[in-house]
Formats: structure tokens, C-alpha cells, sequence
């Protein structure tokens, strides 16, 4: 009995004594655990007579319930310690006035983008999209480019690998968004209108051009279109975009192997104090190139030119961008600067709509 007095001294101290849960545990486990000091004690009392049994049981069922009593009441005292610790390092004065928090803006590109989505979705155009790893068979041969074409050599596009690496043809970074027409016109036929908003690759890189860009081209297919819809649809979309009443759209022949005939179309500007002014002046700014879609385009995407007739257009987002909001450097979209973005970054909330003003 003496034995059993002695260890109940022994542990109770410790227990009073640990300072962490890590400490508490090591005491329980020489105490109570599988090789514990009260456990093997528990262990003798088989060797014992019954009348030792008798005596000596109870007092050790007491002792270890009594240590096990202990060890809970210390655990749940230094959890009380910890969580009170923790309350102290993180207290805060719900009584202090908020701070107000930086806000988030769209990204002029992004904004332009659904600007143009609200302008042709109110013409009738709806949003094509494909991918931006194309096969050389959608990025220059449905679209009539010759295999000669400069756009074709290695010095202007991306190629993701050659036609002679495991015999398989080559794919490219998309250097426009062309052919999502091609994949539109093979999926929905005729009549169609779509525009194809998105990125586009190009090695190039200068004050006014990046590696990776943005365009959006449209197209537009029927019975009966013509050159002089393309002009309407163009200078629509010019009076909504650049929130104008009237605005003047030139017409200048040029060559696009996808487009027959093809124009590059400028619009009157003025530059006067430096500053851009649409539908005013003696000026002219190219911003866009068009055409009638070439029988061979019409062919590649499954619909008869005898039968079926459109128009395409191609313009770049980042330039109309530039133009828009007087943003004087192209590289700057791509840079990061929140700076740069808080002061001509767009609210989130505020959504482009033709009825409010596209650029509220």
C-alpha cells in the first residue's frame, strides 16, 4: 500500500508540475499507458492470493482513477491557457471605423471587348469562339493563303511544331481569329452572323505592336448581302463605339486573300491639340480591314457560293482601345502596373449597354 501512496505522490505531482499538453501526454503514458507504472501494477494482481486482491485492488481501480481524473482536469486547464493566449494575440476593437479596402477594375480590353459583344449582339451577332492552337490547315488554307504568303513563314508565325515531326501537319499560335469563322460556318451553315473576339500570335513587338494581341472579326452570310450592308454595319458600329453622331467611313481597295473584293477602311478624324477626334476634321485613321467572303472561304466552310454570299470584317481591339481612351502605349496593357489599371481601369458594375452609354 505504501507503494501504491507513493506513486499516487509521484504523479500528482508531475501533473501539477507540466507546463505544455506535450509534457502532460509523456506523464500519462508512464503512468497509464500499455507500460505505464499503474498499469503494470494493475498487471501483479493476478500473481497475488485473494486476499491480497482484495486489499490491494480497490486502492489501485482508486489510484487510477484518480490520475486519469487529474490528467483530464490539467489538459482541459492548459487548453483553457492556450485558447485564452490566442484570444489575447488575436483580439480586435470592433468599436474602429472600417478601412476601406482597394477595389478591383476591369481591364480596358476586357471592357472594350464586351463593349463590342453589346454593340453586335444589337445587330444580331452572336459570339463564335475556338481555339487558339490551330491546325495550318484552318489558319491559312480555308482561308485562301497561299502557301508562298510571308504570313505562312517562320519569321511572323508561332509554329507549335513541323509537318515533318511524327508525321503530322503543323499547328500554329492563331494569327487571327479567321478560323472560328471557317469552324462557325462548318457547324451552323447558312444564314450566319457571328463575330470571333479573342487572342491572336504574331512575332512582332514595338511601341504599337505585342506578340500576343487582340482582335474580333465578324462575318455575315445570306441570299442577298453586299458591300453596301458591310458599309452600314461598319459605320453602326463606329457611332456606337465611339459614342458619336455622325461619323464618315473611307473605303480604300485593297488585297486579303480570304476577301474578294477587299477594302481597308479609314474613318474622318481630327488631331487637333493632340487629341483624337471621331467624325470631324481632315483627317483619316485606318482602323479595320473588310471584304466580300471568297467563294474559296465559302467552300472550306461547307457552304455553296452559288447559292450563299457575305461579308467579313477584322479590326484590333487593343487599337481601337488605344484610340477610345487616349492610351498612348500598346506594351502598357500587358505590364501589370496596378497603377496604370486603377486610373483607366473600368468599375466592375459598370456594365457596357447601348441604351446607357457603352463607357459610363
Amino acid at each position: 500500500m505504501d507503494a501504491i501512496a507513493e506513486l499516487r505522490g509521484k504523479y500528482l505531482d508531475q501533473i501539477a508540475a507540466v507546463a505544455d499538453i506535450d509534457a502532460l501526454e509523456t506523464v500519462r503514458l508512464a503512468a497509464l499507458g500499455k507500460k505505464g507504472e499503474i498499469s503494470l501494477k494493475m498487471r501483479e494482481l493476478g500473481q497475488m492470493d485473494a486476499e491480497a486482491r482484495q486489499q490491494v485492488g480497490p486502492a489501485l481501480n482508486g489510484l487510477k482513477s484518480e490520475i486519469d481524473a487529474a490528467l483530464k482536469a490539467r489538459r482541459a486547464g492548459l487548453e483553457d491557457a492556450i485558447l485564452d493566449a490566442r484570444l489575447q494575440a488575436e483580439w480586435l476593437d470592433v468599436t474602429l471605423p472600417g478601412r476601406p479596402r482597394p477595389t478591383g477594375t476591369i481591364h480596358p480590353i476586357s471592357q472594350v471587348m464586351d463593349e463590342l459583344t453589346a454593340i453586335f449582339a444589337d445587330m444580331g451577332f452572336a459570339v463564335a469562339e475556338g481555339p487558339q492552337i490551330e491546325s495550318d490547315w484552318y489558319n491559312f488554307d480555308a482561308l485562301n493563303i497561299a502557301p508562298e504568303h510571308p504570313a505562312r513563314q517562320e519569321h511572323d508565325t508561332f509554329f507549335m511544331h513541323r509537318a515533318d515531326c511524327d508525321n503530322r501537319p503543323p499547328h500554329v499560335l492563331r494569327t487571327h481569329t479567321s478560323p472560328v469563322q471557317i469552324r462557325a460556318m462548318q457547324a451552323q451553315g447558312a444564314p450566319i452572323r457571328v463575330i470571333a473576339p479573342g487572342r491572336v500570335y504574331r512575332m512582332d513587338m514595338d511601341q504599337t505592336h505585342t506578340p500576343m494581341f487582340h482582335q474580333v472579326e465578324g462575318l455575315a452570310i445570306d441570299r442577298d448581302i453586299s458591300m453596301a450592308q458591310l458599309k452600314w454595319t461598319l459605320e453602326e458600329f463606329c457611332r456606337a463605339f465611339f459614342e458619336v453622331d455622325e461619323v464618315e467611313l473611307r473605303f480604300r481597295a485593297s488585297h486579303f486573300p480570304f476577301t474578294e473584293p477587299s477594302a481597308e477602311v479609314d474613318i474622318r478624324c481630327s488631331w487637333e491639340g493632340g487629341q483624337l477626334k471621331i467624325g470631324e476634321g481632315k483627317d483619316w485613321l485606318e482602323i479595320l480591314g473588310s471584304g466580300m467572303v471568297h467563294p474559296q472561304v465559302l467552300r472550306a466552310g461547307g457552304i455553296d457560293p452559288d447559292q450563299w454570299q457575305g461579308f467579313a470584317f477584322g479590326l484590333g481591339i487593343d487599337r481601337i482601345a488605344m484610340l477610345k481612351y487616349g492610351i498612348p502605349d500598346l506594351r502598357a496593357f500587358f505590364e501589370s502596373d496596378l497603377r496604370w489599371l486603377r486610373h483607366y481601369g473600368f468599375a466592375a458594375l459598370d456594365q457596357p449597354a447601348l441604351a446607357a452609354g457603352l463607357s459610363r
